[in-house]
């Protein structure tokens, strides 16, 4: 009894700052070594089977690439802005980490929104997760010779998927980002002193990035 007494007079002290910032990106990296292995495993899937089950159609013959150049464009700014807002909150600078911080809230946002633009214009054209869709120009096209029938259903379910649920990941950035911008950043809660969120965040959407350029890379140029 003595003892109970005496703990909660004298509670333990809080964690540091740097404690709970080491436990933040400890947790961080470990969620994201986890999401190497489920992108490694989509990529994978996607490269043995283009490249085991038999012809391909062409990414330019179906895909979108300039836009998309465009849209991996967008994205790489972001990372760059969310750089600078890190730079900013280091150095104290409440007014550069607001502005940096919504640039890449809103290039993250664009990137999400030319996604959504191209998976329309996609469907409108015939390309679908099940592959083609009947009576589209894509299926003239494939009806003429001009695609291979043979693996158009594999090519849609494997790009969808891919590139689908990359883009639900950068969603669920944004939206993480906006929560921390209206209930952290503008209210100025992050110091020089403590800047952990930011640090953590960016690191989870410089990693989407990365998975976008390689992603970018497999699909759309190769």
């Amino acid at each position: 009894m003595t003892h109970a007494t005496i703990d909660m007079m004298h509670p333990p002290a809080p964690a540091e700052p740097g404690v709970q910032a080491y436990n933040l990106k400890l947790g961080m990296w470990v969620f994201l070594a986890s999401e190497v292995m489920f992108f490694t495993g989509l990529i994978g899937s996607y490269v043995v089977l283009r490249f085991g089950v038999g012809e391909w159609a062409r990414p330019g013959t179906v895909l979108n690439i300039p836009i998309t150049a465009l849209n991996t464009f967008l994205l790489i700014c972001s990372s760059v802005s969310m750089v600078k807002a890190y730079a900013a909150i280091a150095d104290g600078d409440q007014k550069g980490l607001r502005l940096w911080f919504l640039l890449t809230i809103l290039g993250g946002a664009a990137f999400v929104g030319v996604q959504v633009y191209e998976y329309l214009h996609l469907v409108h054209s015939g390309f679908v997760p099940s592959g083609v869709r009947d009576g589209s120009e894509l299926a003239e096209r494939v009806a003429s010779g001009a695609l291979p029938a043979a693996t158009m259903g594999l090519y849609g379910s494997t790009f969808y998927t891919m590139t689908g649920f990359h883009g639900f990941h950068v969603s669920c950035g944004v939206v993480s980002m906006i929560y921390l911008y209206i209930r952290k950043v503008l209210p100025g809660k992050y110091t020089r002193q403590d800047y952990r969120g930011v640090e953590v965040v960016g690191l989870y959407w410089h990693f989407v990035d990365l998975v976008w350029i390689i992603l970018f890379t497999i699909v759309y140029l190769i």
